[in-house]
């Protein structure tokens, strides 16, 4: 099941050049080829994995989904749209990863997809045995009364950089 599909085009790019540095340092992952879907980070807190392609197609080069990993999975985190939460520093986001995916037919592009998080300070209160529990009618009022606890959230974007090759 989708998520949600997030898709920036590379006119976004160049707006993003300056990153923060991310929490998650890596490489370049190994260079895709056209068509052949891709998972570029799981998120298991979220019960998502981010999903790309390039697709060949100039005018959107590269695409990417948030999938749900499991239907069973119970998310301890939410995965927003990063054009509607319009994540930065300044508003509490960390910039936790930076995923560059180059073009295996394409030496001169590659998809940068960035990854950014918002944790919440969490106060686990433990019972009289030591257990962290959650009661069905104390939840309901809470929620009923709208007293939800904040869950961390996270966010991806992408852009292409680099120039499309002919063909």
């Amino acid at each position: 099941m989708r998520l949600a599909i997030l898709t920036l085009l590379a006119a976004t790019a160049p707006a993003l050049a300056a990153d923060p540095r991310p929490e998650i340092t890596r490489d370049a992952v190994q260079p895709q080829q056209v068509g052949v879907v891709h998972t570029l980070r799981q998120i298991p807190e979220a019960c998502a994995r981010i999903e790309g392609a390039f697709t060949g197609d100039a005018a959107e080069p590269y695409r990417f989904a948030v999938v749900r990993t499991s239907p069973s999975c119970q998310p301890r985190a939410r995965f927003v749209d990063a054009a509607k939460a319009k994540p930065s520093q300044a508003d509490g986001w960390l910039f936790n990863d930076l995923i560059r995916v180059p073009n295996a037919g394409c030496a001169s592009q590659q998809a940068v997809v960035r990854v950014w998080r918002r944790p919440v300070e969490q106060a686990v209160k433990l019972d009289g045995q030591g257990q962290s529990r959650v009661y069905l009618d104390d939840a309901k009022q809470a929620a009923a009364g709208g007293k939800l606890a904040a869950i961390p959230m996270f966010a991806a974007e992408m852009g292409v950089e680099g120039e499309a090759c002919g063909g």
